[in-house]
C-alpha cells in the first residue's frame, strides 16, 4: 500500500459501502480519517470498528459542509486528502420520474459534491497542498442503465467538474481525480436483489462483483505522492465490464 503516514482524510459518505472501503484503505496506508456522514448510527459504528473518527454532516447544506472542514483544520491543524463519495441512486424511469426526484439526486450527488470540495479546496489553497478524489462512476460518463438516466447525469457531471477544477488548482500543488467504480458489492446493490446482481455477475469478464476495498486502493493511490503528475484523470475499476463489445465477447 501507499505511505499516507501524517496525513489527514476526510472521506464524506464514509460510514458503509465504497466509502467504507475507502476509509479502511487510506487508514491501512497511514492516513488519520475522519468519516463524514448524514447516518450517525453507521457512521459511529464504523469510526469504532476501524478505529477513526467521526462527523456529522448533510453535504446538502453548504454550510455544514464549511464547518466540518472548519472543524478539521482546528482539531487536526490542515486538511491534506478529501475523498468526496457521498451519494445515492434511487430508481425511476423517466417516464416515472418527477421534478423532485431529479433535484434530490443532483443536489445530493452533484451539488453536495461541489459544496464538500469547494470548502476543501479553500483550505487546501492556503496550504499549497492537497488531493481530491471524488467517487464518480462508469454510469453516465461511459454506459447506461434504465431507471438511472438521472443517476448517470449526475455521476457524468461530476467529472465534467472535476476537469476544469483540475485546471484551476494544479498550480496550487493540489490534485483532483475521481474514480469510476462498476459494480460493487455495496448495501444499495444488494438490495436490488439476487436477479439483478447474478444479471450483473454475467456481464462482467470477471464473473465477480468489486469489492469495497477495490475502490479505497484506487482512492489510496489518487491521494499518494506517488500520484502527484496526475489530475483531471479517472480510473475506472470495474472487472472490465465495459470492455466487450456484445455478449459474446464474454468467456
Amino acid at each position: 500500500m501507499f505511505d499516507l503516514t501524517g496525513k489527514i482524510a476526510l472521506v464524506s459518505g464514509g460510514a458503509k459501502g465504497i466509502g467504507k472501503g475507502i476509509v479502511s484503505a487510506l487508514k491501512n496506508s497511514g492516513a488519520q480519517v475522519i468519516i463524514a456522514d448524514i447516518d450517525d448510527v453507521a457512521g459511529n459504528a464504523t469510526k469504532q470498528a476501524l478505529g477513526v473518527d467521526f462527523m456529522h454532516l448533510d453535504v446538502t447544506s453548504q454550510a455544514a459542509c464549511e464547518q466540518v472542514v472548519n472543524d478539521i483544520v482546528k482539531q487536526y491543524g490542515k486538511l491534506d486528502i478529501l475523498c468526496s463519495n457521498t451519494g445515492i441512486f434511487p430508481q425511476a424511469t423517466i417516464k416515472e420520474m418527477s421534478e423532485a426526484d431529479w433535484d434530490k439526486m443532483h443536489t445530493v450527488n452533484l451539488k453536495g459534491m461541489f459544496f464538500l470540495v469547494k470548502a476543501a479546496l479553500a483550505v487546501m489553497e492556503k496550504q499549497q497542498y492537497g488531493r481530491v478524489i471524488i467517487t464518480s462512476s462508469i454510469t453516465g460518463a461511459i454506459t447506461g442503465y434504465p431507471g438511472w438516466s438521472h443517476y448517470g447525469a449526475s455521476k457524468a457531471g461530476q467529472l465534467g467538474f472535476m476537469r476544469s477544477a483540475a485546471l484551476e488548482y494544479a498550480r496550487h500543488g493540489i490534485t483532483i481525480n475521481a474514480v469510476m467504480p462498476g459494480n460493487i458489492l455495496t448495501e444499495g446493490l444488494q438490495a436490488q436483489g439476487e436477479t439483478y446482481l447474478n444479471q450483473m455477475k454475467a456481464s462482467i469478464p470477471t464473473h465477480t462483483l468489486g469489492e469495497h476495498e477495490d475502490i479505497g486502493y484506487a482512492a489510496a493511490f489518487f491521494a499518494s505522492n506517488e500520484a502527484k503528475y496526475i489530475t483531471g484523470q479517472t480510473i475506472i475499476v470495474d472487472g472490465g465490464q465495459i470492455l466487450p463489445e456484445s455478449p459474446e465477447a464474454l468467456l
